[in-house]
């Protein structure tokens, strides 16, 4: 009886998932290595692999054994089955379409600021917040008192231009303009220069530290 042939797999589903396997188990290597003080050499001579093998391991290049993975458990004194967390681990996306974002209160919008929420992750295993928004400033927009919060953030000009004040210093941002900065500082719209005005702002920090 002949076996029934193999399902089409136009969109190589099965091989990203392999190709994301091999990703996991090698930066779960590479990292429990670092974490421990080895080096390459250090570790592939305790497991009795080649420098070559555990780069190309390392490197999400090729995938181990189930005897070369207890060989490295061993070395690394960790349970075999820690190389798959990172697999076996949810990571989360988020689409937004036209139209989809949610406009949300802040500060600004008393002063006809409009804010967008473009997506939002909640806790995740970076460690880290993003909150990516798009902000419109009108005719009926008002220059508001500066902000100033932790963490990073990153403005990018889509159209009009503003002037922005960050610090002690101001800049004349126009389309295509991004300006990236330390959020603890004052820092907001100082002058309405060509309206109507609209720009990303991607702000993250550390999760708890918002």
């Amino acid at each position: 009886m002949k076996e029934p042939p193999l399902r089409q797999d136009p969109h190589g589903t099965r091989e990203r998932k392999e190709k994301n396997l091999e990703t996991a188990i090698g930066r779960e290597v590479r990292d429990c290595r670092h974490r421990r003080g080895h080096t390459v050499a250090d570790l592939a001579a305790a497991a009795g692999l080649s420098v070559g093998m555990l780069s190309k391991i390392e490197n999400g290049v090729t995938s181990p054994s189930l005897t070369t993975l207890q060989a490295l458990s061993e070395a690394l004194d960790m349970p075999l089955t820690a190389f798959f967390r990172r697999f076996e681990e949810r990571r989360e996306a988020v689409h937004m379409r036209a139209g989809e974002a949610v406009e949300i209160e802040r500060a600004g919008t008393r002063a006809g600021h409009q804010y967008n929420l473009l997506g939002h992750l909640g806790a995740n295993t970076s460690g880290v917040v993003v909150e990516p928004y798009l902000i419109t400033l009108n005719e009926a927009s008002d220059i508001f008192p500066t902000f100033q919060h932790p963490g990073i953030e990153l403005l990018y000009i889509l159209e009009g231009e503003v002037g922005y004040r960050h610090g002690d210093r101001s800049f004349h941002l126009r389309p295509g303009d991004s300006l990236f900065f330390d959020a603890d500082a004052a820092h907001g719209p100082e002058e309405l220069i060509s309206l109507p005005i609209r720009y990303l702002s991607v702000i993250s920090y550390p999760q708890g530290g918002g």
